[in-house]
């Protein structure tokens, strides 16, 4: 699967309380759009590893997203 990311995007993820918050910019919401569309019409176990090293800002918790059987 191709992780493609609009021109612009910022995306931090945390942990508050033991809730996941995503934040992102419009370019971000737009980007994670599309690529959770990908991954739902990719195969059951497909994943999306999202870290401070590859997408999020520097200051993110890591965030997987799996799809499961269908």
């Amino acid at each position: 699967m191709e992780i493609n990311w609009r021109d612009g995007f910022t995306i931090k993820v945390s942990i508050n309380d033991g809730t996941a918050v995503i934040s992102a910019n419009r370019e971000g919401l737009l980007s994670l759009a599309a690529q959770l569309t990908d991954l739902a019409d990719g195969e059951a176990g497909s994943h999306i590893h999202y870290d401070e090293y590859n997408s999020l800002e520097s200051d993110s918790a890591e965030l997987i997203v799996e799809k499961t059987e269908d």
